[in-house]
């Protein structure tokens, strides 16, 4: 028997974990502005940084707080900003800026029903405005999709560090039934809540001992600007190769391939497992990056398959995504939900059913 003790676990919100996770990945300043379904994690940063020296803001309106992130990466202090789908909308150009000066940090998009104020209820519907529009100009932001509070928590990490490594945004693209559902999570032990990585070109103040640093995303000579996309771009290429990431559930024989992210990925697993038990030939793939999206693990997966059936909380936005990956080689169909209505096991089970018996007609 091993002397070694399983870790300490929490119960806990996924917003709540959301936000501790931040602190003890060394997020030392959180800016944002309450809205449902992500106010827990505002509330949550109001209780805590406090407690560890960091620096908490409720802004004056979400295009306040973006401001805020945007000064405060540039000093090269790790910060974060959270809202939801309309607020993360006012934060877009703020976000734009951000990228363009080449700065990292990390935003929470806690997503709720729209368009428009919609409603509060859980939906996927900003996975175009996360991966394709998260603000004017040519750049990307990192896009993750947990699945589970635990994977929350696990994500925040990555993104911090991600951020850092390629002085870009990163975004945690969430939903309300994830960071409004309670699950047992536990926080590595090795967390440095001291954590800051080396920033030779953050605007912290010199000494003397080096040029000054400024942070800009103004370029008014096209050719400088022009070349300053190119640069970014090329490093986009370098996260594309190495950062894409997605679980991959199938059979030897799977014929039918269900894609689905974030919570809906759970139900869709459900559904998988009841039609495996049904005779069936099911499996289950799963971005975990949106951007970059995993495309190659896509095309690898799907080898095989006869069909893929792609499950949304939208009127079908990832879709896109994923007969671009495969080309259109192979029938794709979709299943989505809206309104705040999230899918259940057995309609999606019922729609392999249909597909399956589509193919033995």
């Amino acid at each position: 028997m091993s002397n070694q003790s399983s870790p300490k676990k929490h119960l806990m919100k996924g917003n709540e974990a959301i936000a501790e996770a931040a602190i003890r990945s060394g997020c030392k300043c959180f800016f944002g502005y309450p809205i449902t379904p992500q106010t827990e994690i505002s509330a949550y940063m109001a209780k805590r940084m406090p407690k560890v020296g960091g620096v908490y803001l409720q802004a004056e309106s979400e295009i306040a707080a973006i401001n805020m992130v945007y000064g405060c990466a540039g000093s090269g202090v790790r910060c974060m900003t959270s809202s939801s789908s309309p607020g993360i909308a006012l934060k877009a150009e703020g976000i734009s800026y951000i990228a363009g000066s080449d700065l990292p940090c990390v935003i929470i998009n806690v997503q709720r029903g729209g368009p428009g104020l919609g409603g509060i209820q859980p939906s996927q519907s900003d996975y175009w405005f996360m991966t394709r529009a998260l603000g004017h100009g040519d750049f990307h932001a990192l896009v993750f999709a947990p699945a589970s509070v635990q994977e929350m928590v696990d994500t925040v990490c990555d993104a911090f560090d991600l951020a850092d490594k390629y002085r870009m945004p990163a975004v945690i693209l969430a939903d309300g039934l994830l960071g409004q559902m309670m699950e047992p999570v536990h926080f590595p032990e090795d967390y440095d809540f001291n954590k800051n990585t080396e920033k030779p070109w953050a605007a912290n103040g010199h000494g003397n001992k080096r040029k000054h640093n400024i942070i800009n995303s103004l370029f008014l000579q096209p050719d400088v600007l022009e070349d300053e996309n190119f640069k970014r771009f090329k490093r986009y290429e370098i996260v594309k190769k190495n950062e894409t990431k997605a679980e991959i559930d199938i059979e030897e024989d799977t014929e039918l391939l269900v894609v689905a992210y974030g919570s809906v990925a759970r139900i869709a697993k459900a559904a998988v497992d009841m039609a495996r038990k049904n005779g069936i030939k099911a499996g289950l793939f799963r971005p975990i990056t949106l951007w970059p999206y995993p495309e190659k693990e896509l095309q690898k997966a799907a080898e095989k398959v006869k069909k893929v059936l792609v499950v949304e909380m939208s009127m079908g936005q990832m879709v896109e995504d994923v007969r671009i990956s495969l080309k259109s080689r192979i029938p794709i169909e979709f299943h989505g939900r809206t309104g705040g209505i999230v899918p259940t096991p057995a309609e999606v089970f019922e729609k392999l059913k249909e597909m399956d018996g589509d193919d033995n007609a």
